[in-house]
């Protein structure tokens, strides 16, 4: 039996005392009070370091303290002064590991010496440097290249990444599946196909200009919460946010500055002007009514001769599609698309309302829009309600992404990609004298697959946890054992390390927050932010041992171990200096990277040119095209007993890494193992909170996936959706359940049934976790 939760009502802004807190609490249990607070200080600062959590652009002239609550639980997690030793795993086999929970395994503190795994024992042993990389390179030559992946963290800098790819393909791959597979690979495919651009068009200047802000599928308190000094400036601006999402999330309804002891004392500021409770997978309905609204007033104003509300120009001029689009739109139905959005006419009305009164208008959205099984429809579809008032290309205006991991994005344009096609391949073939494969590698539910029928022979891990962050964790875990080389880069312990292949190596790295010392001094590596802006970060810290390489040196080692000798390139060079490894970046993507070694530690980053923030669209029409979905407008589901269970972060976590089992902002306390439910449905199904259920993924499959022991919590959530925490529900999602052109996991629409207990526990009434009610005009 799961300890449960402790539910209780958390009526606080975002920020305020409660992080304050929070950040004095993780510093403290990581035992690194004094070190952690002098280093803080230098968090995303010019010629300091960057955060190691999420890519939230850094300004050019940063405040006092430019870190935010989970920013400083990274940075305590990683420079913490535990350690775990070979000590610890002469104590301890990995049979027993596989019952910790996520956080305590993390929690052992950081990796100290490369070690394999001893089946004999079932334990991991200590093994030199140069054994491991002879051993794995060995292998690595007996194993058919197509059947080994190459997997990347949104961690990774530049640098680290280039030569991984870079490896990658000297040694005959191309299975660079990364996390962007599980996040934002459908921005990255549906973008292209309608600016011409797979990334965001939106500068953080741009935040000062715009009069209008709409937020959809994201919740900046816990995934980019340094977003909130812009979203507040632009606030007390009278600047209307417009946010549509399925939970009422803290962060975007109220914010309190640590850093102004007049708001500490007075209270915060409201965010969100207008908070719109879409059902799981319904912004592309709810975005569809706001532009028939949009349409309607605009032919309203054409027959009473009144100023055009669409920019007629910008269309004529920039855009193709406008006619079908419209015709789409008019040929709606108000009932049909509320019942897919899951909201008022009136409440589209409205918020088209705004939109047509607001003259630069940025749209940002998370992987509330990318993680649906429709995600890169929907996303065209922001792209559409943008175009319609030329809303991209201008000052305070675009199309904001806001990507998870620091350096996820930067990855991509360095070459991290199983699509050939965005790889420069003759450019390597030019530089570096070999002839790289040209057939598109494996995404990350393409390796799982492979992985499951046993195709997969090789997997090497630069960071993350593979195998606790994808779907189908009971098909995932027996096939893993199957894996004939397991290699994972790391700092930390997790899940993925602890079920071994038939060969397992765990070597451990430096972080980002400390000094990375070669030949030639201290180094610096570089990574780019969700504005596609790139920055320099230097260490801070002295390494928590001797023993450990930086990611460079680890994959120099494993290439030296596994390729042929290159006369054009020299591995050893580049770890004693890594400008020349962004010597090597700039020469592969010269009009990328001009001038990198000089730009990279300029205040706020450099920006990498993009054509559509000069309205130039690289499509094959040359235009920005509106385009209209085929299956977007998906209505929920027609069975009453289904629900739609979209998973979610705690406020105690950062992707798989779970520094607490609390969620403050949510009010629930001690326990992970939780389901977010409407109040109406609870009585519906004769439950209470505090009971226990278990969810059941509806699928016409023959594998059955459920999770049981759930504590029912009671909160503002639309009818028929539920919510729970990821990467625990993860074994609910099917691995064909993802979006339709990108194979991103569906993790935000997950249809389910519940199964009530025998016995109801007889319990307390446990108060309804909701957060405090923002006025919607």
């Amino acid at each position: 039996m799961r300890q449960k939760a402790k539910v209780e009502t958390y009526d606080a802004p975002a920020g305020g005392w409660g992080s304050l807190n929070a950040v004095a609490h993780i510093l403290t249990q990581e035992e690194v009070a004094i070190l952690g607070s002098e280093i803080l200080l230098k968090q995303n600062k010019p010629d300091g370091f960057m955060c190691v959590s999420c890519s939230w652009a850094k300004p050019a002239k940063p405040h006092p303290f430019e870190f935010c609550e989970n920013g400083a639980k990274a940075t305590a997690w990683e420079i913490t002064g535990k350690t775990a030793t070979p000590e610890f795993f002469a104590a301890h086999t990995l049979s027993e590991l596989r019952g910790w929970s996520d956080h305590q395994l993390e929690e052992q503190g950081r990796l100290t010496m490369p070690m394999r795994y001893d089946p004999a024992s079932d334990k991991y042993v200590p093994t030199s440097w140069q054994a491991a990389f002879e051993e794995i390179g060995a292998e690595l030559k007996k194993i058919d290249p197509r059947s080994v992946i190459f997997y990347t963290s949104g961690r990774a800098s530049l640098e680290a990444s280039y030569m991984y790819q870079l490896f990658g393909r000297m040694y005959g791959s191309n299975n660079f599946p990364d996390s962007s597979n599980m996040c934002h690979e459908t921005t990255s495919v549906a973008l292209p196909e309608v600016i011409g651009s797979p990334v965001g068009t939106v500068l953080l200047d741009d935040f000062e200009h715009t009069d209008c802000i709409f937020f959809f599928g994201h919740n900046t308190t816990t995934n980019a919460p340094r977003m909130l000094h812009p979203l507040q400036e632009a606030a007390q601006r009278g600047v209307p946010i417009i946010t549509f999402n399925p939970l009422r999330e803290r962060g975007l309804e109220r914010f309190t500055n640590p850093q102004n002891p007049v708001q500490m004392i007075a209270g915060g500021t409201r965010i969100s002007t207008h908070y719109y409770q879409v059902r799981p997978g319904g912004d592309a309905a709810a975005i569809a009514g706001i532009c028939k609204a949009v349409i309607e007033e605009d032919d309203a104003a054409i027959s009473t001769g009144l100023a055009r509300i669409i920019d007629v120009d910008f269309i004529e001029n920039h855009t193709s599609g406008f006619e079908e689009f419209t015709a789409f739109c008019r040929n709606q139905r108000w009932e049909e698309l509320e019942r897919a959005a899951g909201l008022k006419r009136q409440a589209m009305i409205e918020a088209a309302s705004v939109y047509t009164r607001s003259n630069a208008v940025i749209v940002n959205y998370g992987m509330g829009i990318t993680q649906h099984k429709h995600g890169v429809e929907t996303n065209k579809m922001i792209v559409n309600l943008l175009l319609l008032r030329g809303n991209i290309g201008k000052p305070g205006a675009g199309i904001s992404p806001i990507r998870g991991h620091s350096n996820v994005q930067g990855q991509r344009t360095v070459g991290i990609t199983e699509k050939t096609k965005l790889v420069p391949l003759d450019r390597l073939s030019e530089l570096y004298g070999f002839e790289p494969p040209r057939w598109d590698g494996l995404t990350t539910v393409d390796a799982c697959q492979g992985i499951i029928k046993g195709e997969v022979e090789g997997f090497i891990s630069l960071g993350g946890n593979f195998l606790r962050a994808v779907p189908e964790r009971s098909l995932m875990e027996p096939a893993w054992s199957g894996l004939r080389l397991s290699v994972q880069i790391a700092t930390k312990l997790n899940r993925s390390h602890v079920v071994p292949g038939e060969l397992t190596y765990l070597l451990p790295c430096l972080g980002r927050i400390e000094i990375d010392r070669q030949v030639t001094g201290a180094q610096a590596v570089s990574m780019e932010d969700s504005t596609t802006c790139i920055h320099g970060s230097r260490g801070q810290r002295r390494p928590v041992a001797d023993t450990l390489l930086s990611e460079p040196a680890i994959i120099a080692g494993l290439a030296k171990a596994t390729l042929a000798r290159n006369p054009k390139l020299d591995w050893d060079a580049w770890i004693a200096d890594y400008s020349l490894i962004r010597e090597a970046i700039e020469r592969t993507y010269p009009d990328q990277f001009k001038d990198f070694n000089r730009r990279m530690f300029e205040p706020g980053g450099f920006p990498r040119p993009l054509a559509a923030r000069q309205r130039q669209w690289k499509t094959p029409n040359g235009k920005a095209n509106f385009t209209v979905p085929k299956s977007a407008l998906n209505p929920p589901p027609q069975d009453d007993g289904v629900f739609e269970l979209m998973t979610m972060r705690a406020d105690g976590q950062f992707n798989t890494t779970i520094y607490n089992e609390d969620d403050r902002f949510r009010g629930v306390h001690g326990s992970r193992y939780v389901v977010f439910m409407n109040p109406d449905d609870i009585m519906a199904l004769d439950l209470r909170p505090g009971d226990l259920i278990t969810l059941q993924t509806v699928a016409d499959d023959a594998v059955e996936r459920s999770v049981g022991e759930l504590q029912v919590v009671a909160y503002d959530i639309p009818r028929k959706a539920l919510a729970g925490y990821y990467p625990e529900l993860n074994e609910l999602i099917p691995l064909w359940h993802y979006a339709e052109g990108s194979k991103v996991p569906a993790a935000k629409s997950i249809p389910v049934r519940i199964s009530k207990p025998t016995i109801p526990e007889l319990i307390d009434e446990i108060p309804i976790a909701a957060s405090q009610t923002v006025s919607t005009s």
